[in-house]
């Protein structure tokens, strides 16, 4: 993978979702959308005008909307909900995990300004639990894009998969990562970049952080191993044990609490299969004050500066373990 650029273009990744959703939407009728009075911020403007009748807005009713979606799925139909992650997952867990996840329905949640996009809005709208709540749900795929190429691979997979599936996305601008033409697969991490000294394992809006710290680190002399890990359920197992006993250290960040989320499903794999030391980088079990996303991710000592120094304390500890 080349050195990202000083200033590369960057790409909301619900536009993606969005001009996947229609490709998908001219080539199956089933698809249809259903939303929570939020057609502008779910970027759904360009498919309620191609096809009106296929779009259902049933306004500030989070819960009604997934059980919509669970009714049109039972109708034979293939339903994408979108919401605000916040309020897809924390007003509607109920309905997710008995109409949804627990019947196994056709049904694709995307939670879209997911993390702290929504940062000068306060904690009300910070959506940093939903990882932890999703993944622990039987049945349910939990899958959050690393840029925009990603996000329209992991859009088409999920039409073509048979069974519920939460698809995570922010509306910060990340550039794009992985090359045109990839391919999503379930549970399949992306290596962006090896190492041998420490493993850097990030996903959505945080992995264009991570290969950003691990080029301050190979400036350093310090070769990390760089992990696009969009599954968080089910986790790249045979990745994450790799990485344990290739780098013997790994730093996971998110944007996200660090309770629940990627870091403790990663760990869950390392205390069990290669355990080695860690260090989690996320929201630290706190209610994320107000303040833009960016500033709050560096608030949070996820800058790549800070991610690189992490690092560099982790493979001090390594060291000390030898």
């Amino acid at each position: 993978m080349n050195a990202l650029t000083t200033n590369p273009k960057l790409h909301d990744c619900r536009d993606a979702f969005t001009a996947a959703l229609e490709r998908l939407g001219a080539e199956n009728e089933r698809i249809v959308a259903v939303c929570n009075d939020s057609v502008g911020s779910s970027k759904l403007v360009g498919f309620k005008a191609k096809w009106p009748e296929r779009l259902v807005n049933v306004g500030i009713a989070e819960q009604n909307m997934v059980g919509v979606g669970a009714g049109l799925a039972n109708g034979g139909l293939l339903p994408f909900v979108c919401a605000a992650s916040c309020f897809l997952t924390g007003r509607s867990l109920e309905q997710i995990k008995a109409d949804i996840a627990y019947s196994n329905a056709n049904v694709k949640l995307i939670g879209i300004s997911s993390g702290m996009a929504y940062g000068e809005l306060g904690p009300t709208h910070h959506s940093i639990e939903d990882f932890a709540w999703t993944r622990v749900l039987p049945n349910l795929p939990v899958i959050a894009p690393c840029d925009s190429i990603e996000t329209a691979a992991a859009t088409e997979w999920a039409a073509s998969y048979e069974g519920p599936v939460f698809l995570r996305l922010s509306r910060v601008g990340v550039p794009d990562l992985l090359p045109s033409g990839h391919k999503f697969e379930l549970g399949k991490a992306n290596l962006l970049r090896d190492g041998d000294s420490v493993t850097l394992i990030a996903n959505g809006t945080l992995t264009h952080r991570m290969m950003k710290a691990a080029e301050l680190l190979a400036s350093r002399g310090i070769e990390a191993r760089v992990l696009n890990m969009a599954t968080v359920r089910p986790i790249d197992v045979e990745a994450v044990v790799a990485a344990a006993r290739d780098t013997g250290a790994i730093v996971t960040a998110e944007e996200h609490s660090v309770y629940g989320g990627l870091g403790s499903a990663i760990a869950e794999v390392v205390v069990a299969e290669a355990p080695v030391p860690m260090k989690i980088l996320g929201v630290p079990g706190i209610f994320a004050p107000t303040g833009s996303a960016e500033f709050l991710l560096d608030e949070f000592g996820m800058a790549p500066a800070a991610i690189a120094e992490a690092a560099i304390a982790l493979i001090a500890r390594k060291a000390s373990r030898a």
